[in-house]
């Protein structure tokens, strides 16, 4: 029996578009390099946030150490809200949901075009 493609290598973007316009869990495990990009380029799309458990999806399991790289290591600033969410069991779980506000996304754009070239290539951001 034929194994089903998996989804992830079925879609791609539209060569058009920047990643950052699709924020497929799936197509951003594939097309970026790293975790930290992963989620910068999911919170670059409009409306996104997540948090720890969403995060999940793209390979984070710890989504406040890496807002903190993106907060201390370059300059990004983030929306923080707190809410309940159901964890394994049902039980409410205190998290925080991170999103991106309007005034980082051009900062953010840049920070994750840095992130995307290789290590060799890179140059730091100013903030």
């Amino acid at each position: 029996m034929k194994k089903a493609t998996p989804q992830y290598q079925q879609s791609s973007p539209p060569q058009d578009q920047p990643i950052a316009a699709s924020a497929s869990p799936d197509v951003l495990l594939v097309d970026m390099p790293t975790k930290i990009a992963r989620i910068l380029a999911y919170l670059l799309a409009p409306c996104n946030s997540l948090n720890r458990f969403e995060a999940e999806l793209l390979g984070d399991h710890c989504l406040n150490s890496t807002i903190a790289k993106l907060t201390h290591s370059y300059g990004l600033e983030f929306q923080r809200q707190p809410e309940k969410v159901p964890n394994r069991w049902g039980a409410p779980c205190d998290v925080t949901r991170y999103g991106l506000p309007e005034s980082q996304r051009q900062h953010a754009r840049a920070v994750l075009a840095l992130l995307s070239k290789p290590a060799k290539g890179r140059k730091g951001v100013a903030a």
